[in-house]
């Protein structure tokens, strides 16, 4: 059986206003929207009040986002999803992240940033060698065509995104300062950023980002969609947005041809596998108690987290958990309860755990259509039992190497929707940096992904540039069964480039650990850490701790070793905003209901049918 109600508020979680915060678990037996921006979730309210289902939904809340948060987001950008499907109970993921150009060499992008022979270096986010094909509007199209109700056409699912950009929106207040912060950069990145900008006659130009509340319009988007809703991905990856995408590139010194679109649009999406691990730590079982209304003895009680396999970095979560996992095991960790969470040990045993993670992911995770990556044998129990090894629970570690598995001798939107018939979508959608490099192909209203910054430049990595290559992507989302019959436990992610697979272990122990509602599970502060990505690591020592985590936490990190920074007020932003939807059953009624939370730090919320 599911979870019941009971299970889904354990008795630790009823103390008002646990953190700083005051947003109550929304709850509907019909489906829920839970995402940063009210007029987005709106957007796929209205698709499913039309008779969509949840992937219908969460297509038309991509594009709201689009409109309403483009700092974040965009049909410029990739996604990738897993949906949730209650007939079969099945798990499915969708790739839709862009490759590189066909002739984006190593040698040609090296010689283009100026770089020298054995000079390592990185594609900045800016450069128009950041921008790779964007893999979201074929994966906007093939999440409706393979997971969608197919009682609504593309066209009805992006008709409220349409209208908020041809009537205009008010624009909401953290949109407002991150868009006034990205300002320069929109207007120097291309001759085209005034499409990005609200007209303003008094104003430099005449044009400025819009402020909090006021009306933002964006016509050129809504005539992108338009293309799109009645084309198909025709309407982008040929004809005019290609023609005009592919020009700005060209202009700018990049190397995109109309061909890479024309790829894309014979390729698609990639339906891939799942990866998941199956935690049954901490005590999760306590958790879970009430969800196994007929267990028997021998019934597998726990949880299996499911992510995106490579090129995604979700596969860091599962090590990290699985870590976790093995030092509990072994003895090393103990079996935390509520008073723990948010701990110094507590939290010390997290960021060792990710720290250990990130070092594999950060050599290993690369396109697997292109390089050899163990993805299995990463996750193995032997493994990372081994790695759990360089776990020291007296000291922060310095930075690790990667492992040899296989026995081989950042701004983003995710958002959740679910249905009246128990499916659920885990969906994340991404400009990577910000706007991305803040570049517009004319005519179009969109920026254009930086995703291709992630590449290694160094000859020999796994995750080198190369033609038609995926980068290593930081977009993951995330869903939850229940071990003992395989039924929904939770879709969720936390948002944030290297954050969210930090996020996702810290979201889902806070609900086991810490026995919080999905709500005070996003509202609880968080830890981050480097990603072990770059050479001279010097940020990779240093912990980010969010304000309002405990003074005694802060004080017992440093004592362990650790380089903490406690950061404050809007550059929270860097922990990621995440949502959560858990499905449970009335034991009573034998009714099932959504449960809800949405973070604080972005300006949305959890909206039911």
């Amino acid at each position: 059986m599911p979870l019941t109600t009971s299970s889904v508020f354990p008795p630790e979680s009823h103390v008002f206003q646990k953190f700083p915060s005051r947003r109550s678990v929304v709850h509907s037996t019909k489906g829920i929207v839970s995402c940063t921006q009210p007029l987005a979730a709106r957007c796929g309210i209205q698709v499913l009040e039309a008779g969509g289902n949840c992937a219908d939904a969460a297509v038309a809340v991509a594009a709201g986002l689009n409109m309403t948060e483009p700092c974040s987001t965009g049909i410029g950008g990739d996604m990738f999803c897993l949906f949730y499907d209650a007939k079969t109970k099945k798990i499915s993921a969708l790739n839709g992240s862009g490759r590189s150009g066909n002739k984006c060499t190593l040698e040609t992008i090296r010689n283009s940033l100026g770089l020298k022979d054995g000079e390592y270096g990185k594609i900045p986010m800016s450069s128009v060698h950041a921008v790779s094909v964007p893999g979201a509007p074929a994966g906007w199209v093939d999440v409706v065509e393979r997971f969608g109700s197919r009682k609504l056409s593309m066209e009805q699912v992006l008709a409220p995104a349409i209208e908020l950009g041809e009537k205009g929106f008010p624009v909401s207040e953290g949109v407002a300062f991150f868009w006034d912060r990205s300002e320069p950069q929109i207007r120097q990145a291309s001759p085209n950023g005034s499409e990005m900008l609200k007209k303003d006659p008094s104003a430099k130009d005449g044009i400025r980002a819009p402020k909090a509340g006021e009306i933002m319009k964006n016509p050129t988007l809504a005539k992108t969609f338009r293309a799109l809703a009645t084309e198909g991905k025709k309407g982008f990856y040929s004809g005019r947005i290609a023609t005009e995408l592919v020009k700005v590139v060209q202009d700018l010194g990049g190397h995109l041809e109309l061909d890479d679109l024309a790829h894309h649009l014979e390729t698609g999406s990639e339906p891939v596998n799942p990866i998941s691990l199956k935690f049954r730590g901490q005590n999760v079982s306590e958790l879970l108690k009430d969800a196994v209304l007929d267990g028997k003895d021998g019934d597998d009680v726990g949880l299996e987290l499911w992510e995106h396999p490579p090129n995604g970095q979700g596969i860091v979560a599962l090590m990290a958990l699985g870590i976790i996992q093995e030092l509990e095991a072994a003895g090393r960790i103990p079996t935390w309860g509520p008073a723990d969470f948010n701990s110094a040990p507590y939290l010390h045993a997290v960021i060792e755990a990710l720290r250990i993670a990130f070092a594999d992911a950060g050599w290993f995770v690369a396109d697997p259509n292109v390089a050899d990556v163990p993805t299995d044998s990463l996750i193995s129990q032997p493994y990372l039992a081994e790695r759990a090894k360089l776990f020291d629970p007296a000291r922060a570690s310095d930075i690790p190497d990667h492992g040899s598995p296989a026995l081989r001798s950042s701004d983003t939107v995710y958002f959740a929707a679910s249905d009246a018939d128990g499916n659920a979508i885990s969906f994340i959608n991404s400009n990577y940096g910000g706007f991305g490099t803040c570049i517009v192909p004319a005519g179009c209203g969109f920026t254009l992904q930086n995703r291709a910054a992630n590449f290694s430049l160094e000859a020999g990595h796994p995750n080198a540039l190369a033609p038609r290559k995926r980068p290593y992507h930081t977009i993951i989302p995330a869903a939850v069964t229940n071990l003992h019959d395989g039924s929904l436990h939770s879709v969720f992610g936390v948002m944030g480039g290297f954050m969210q697979p930090q996020g996702h272990v810290q979201v889902l122990l806070g609900q086991v650990v810490g026995r919080l509602s999905p709500q005070q599970a996003l509202d609880a502060p968080r830890v981050c850490i480097g990603s072990g990505m770059s050479r001279d690591g010097g940020a990779d020592r240093v912990v980010f701790v969010e304000e309002g985590m405990p003074a005694a936490t802060v004080d017992g990190l440093r004592a362990l070793g650790h380089e903490v920074q406690v950061v404050r007020d809007m550059e929270r932003a860097q922990f990621g905003r995440g949502q959560i939807i858990r499905w449970s059953v009335d034991p009573v009624e034998k009714v099932g209901s959504w449960s809800a939370g949405s973070d604080p730090r972005g300006d949305g919320g959890a909206y039911p049918l």
